[in-house]
């Protein structure tokens, strides 16, 4: 058994957000995404995209042309579905391949779309990679998030689910597709997945998962969102599993109910956890659907912290604001953070500081946290 602390500063040093920053330069966006598996992505951009924010709190000299570069030009990382829109490794595309399946069955494309295919893919052949605008197909049709689409964008999305397209770079938020020929290589594609069964897909899954956070517990939770047919009876048959390989461990943690699970190649990061670490004074603002809080009921439990992105929350109903970031300081969450950028006056605005704790709110933390703001907005900026 550990305790509490003991707790949250292991998932922070596997986080890499305890102590000195572990991940340096444009290979160390790589570095990351290779140990969490995948990086969640959004499009909002108020301070700084989320999968931006996350790499700007972890990697020492973060820069946004460096992530461009490893997307669209290196080819290392990929914009793929895992735990939502993600950023992941693209040598995993073999292991994605019973998600392109299921998209190939045509369940959410009506027989508009995929009579449209053949000809966009023969258009994209002969002129190279496309955005929805660039496309004919404006009539509306209706898509699988209940909203009518355009039909170009409608057709995109299909055959993006079915593989046959990627996202070949990103101008804002406009994504341009073209074969996934042309940006994966043979060697990759012709990987057939080596998972053979549904349960052994399930397995890898929820390792990533486990992976991209440190600690979970084996019940229900928003880490595992993404994962389809993960329903109690499956998840309790994959932990079994899990166990039985020795690829995850059990521990427990002081005033917890459940067990928690961890990947055993952290072992000695646990060991040294237990053995005792130095206490850490970093401060670092986490992303709204960053690893480190996908699981808020875990942090809740955990760091004694409630979070939710109010985003989507009515602005009467909200307790804090539109996009707010959660602040750590060491293995603590000390406050929020609310801040805007300003593009036509070209600077950041800090909107609001709400302190978890009147005791967090001193002349020093004040200074600290509007001195990190300063250096928050020139990578961000």
């Amino acid at each position: 058994m550990i305790s509490k602390k003991q707790a949250r500063q292991f998932i922070l040093l596997k986080q890499g957000l305890y102590g000195p920053k572990i991940f340096h330069g444009k290979n160390g966006i790589e570095s990351y995404v290779r140990q969490a598996a995948c990086v969640q992505f959004d499009p909002i951009d108020v301070c700084g995209k989320n999968h931006e924010l996350v790499f700007q709190a972890r990697v020492e000299g973060f820069e946004k042309t460096h992530l461009f570069e490893l997307l669209y030009q290196d080819k290392v990382l990929i914009d793929w579905f895992d735990k939502n829109m993600s950023i992941c490794l693209r040598e995993d595309w073999p292991y994605f391949s019973y998600e392109r399946e299921w998209a190939y069955t045509g369940k959410r494309s009506s027989d508009a779309i995929q009579e449209a295919c053949d000809k966009v893919l023969d258009y994209i052949r002969e002129n190279g990679e496309v955005a929805s605008k660039d496309l004919v197909f404006q009539d509306k049709v209706d898509w699988y998030w209940g909203v009518p689409t355009t039909l170009a964008r409608a057709v995109l999305d299909t055959l993006y689910d079915q593989g046959r397209l990627v996202v070949s770079r990103k101008q804002n938020t406009r994504k341009f597709y073209d074969l996934t020929e042309r940006h994966i290589s043979q060697e990759i594609l012709k990987i057939e997945n080596p998972n053979q069964t549904q349960h052994e897909q399930l397995c890898w899954k929820v390792l990533r998962r486990i992976r991209g956070v440190g600690l979970l517990h084996a019940n229900n939770s928003y880490a595992y969102i993404g994962i389809d047919g993960l329903k109690a009876k499956e998840r309790k048959e994959v932990f079994h599993t899990l166990l039985k390989e020795e690829r995850i461990y059990e521990i427990h943690v002081e005033g917890c109910k459940l067990p928690f699970y961890y990947m055993a190649e952290d072992q000695p990061l646990l060991d040294q956890v237990i053995n005792g670490i130095d206490e850490s004074d970093r401060l670092e603002f986490i992303a709204p659907l960053d690893n480190l809080i996908w699981d808020r009921v875990m942090i809740e439990e955990l760091f004694g912290f409630s979070y939710k992105w109010e985003i989507y929350t009515p602005i009467k109903d909200r307790k804090y604001g539109y996009y707010v970031l959660p602040i750590l300081l060491g293995d603590r969450f000390i406050g929020r953070i609310e801040m805007k950028r300003d593009r036509k006056k070209k600077k950041f605005d800090i909107l609001n500081i709400w302190w978890e704790e009147k005791v967090f709110n001193t002349k020093e933390n004040r200074k600290r946290v509007k001195g990190h703001a300063k250096e928050f907005m020139k990578v961000m900026f």
